[in-house]
């Protein structure tokens, strides 16, 4: 019973973990990478799409990020999507390809990246909280239905602060590293 619900607090936070991880990929660094475009979509044939999935991204340079579509009709309609997306990226369409060129960030820009990652990194451990609290209280439930012992419980719930401590590490570490990208990027 105890390990079921340790197991599952792992399972949740590390979840939570890589859902930060996800949001860091999206904050711009000044750096091309193909990431900077997931959350941008296009209308295709009536199903709304990722555009990494109409078409092939790269970064052949470190501030140039290449589309090529799949189909030559969807350049204007990609090159629509992402000046819609309000990126702060200027496309340009030569009818082949759309290029973008990623601009240098300004020292008031890295630190509003560093203030929305900081704001990511704490809705993680919120998260990695709540999952605490909700582990606790399975033990609490079972320790009353006379599933666990009190010294099983208490055990249960060392395990799981240790668990938390160990995630919110993690958090700490990812945001230390994403932050240097920032401000060094």
């Amino acid at each position: 019973m105890i390990e079921k619900i340790k197991k599952d607090a792992k399972e949740r936070m590390e979840k939570a973990v890589e859902v930060v991880r996800g949001e860091f990929t999206k904050l711009r660094t000044g750096k091309a990478t193909p990431a900077l475009l997931d959350n941008v979509k296009i209308d295709y044939y009536g199903s709304i799409m990722p555009i990494k999935q109409v078409a092939n991204i790269s970064a052949p340079e470190p501030r140039l990020l290449v589309i090529q579509p799949w189909e030559r009709r969807l350049l204007n309609d990609i090159e629509k999507a992402i000046q819609k997306a309000d990126l702060g990226f200027n496309p340009s369409n030569d009818g082949i390809v759309i290029r973008i060129p990623i601009p240098q960030l300004t020292e008031e820009r890295r630190k509003d990246l560093v203030k929305i990652a900081k704001k990511h990194a704490e809705d993680g451990k919120i998260a990695i909280r709540n999952v605490r609290r909700d582990a606790n209280e399975k033990l609490k439930l079972a320790e009353k239905a006379a599933e666990v012992s009190e010294d099983q419980m208490h055990d249960g719930q060392n395990d799981v602060q240790k668990l938390t401590d160990d995630y919110v590490k993690k958090i700490d570490e990812i945001l230390d590293i994403k932050e240097k990208e920032i401000m060094g990027g």
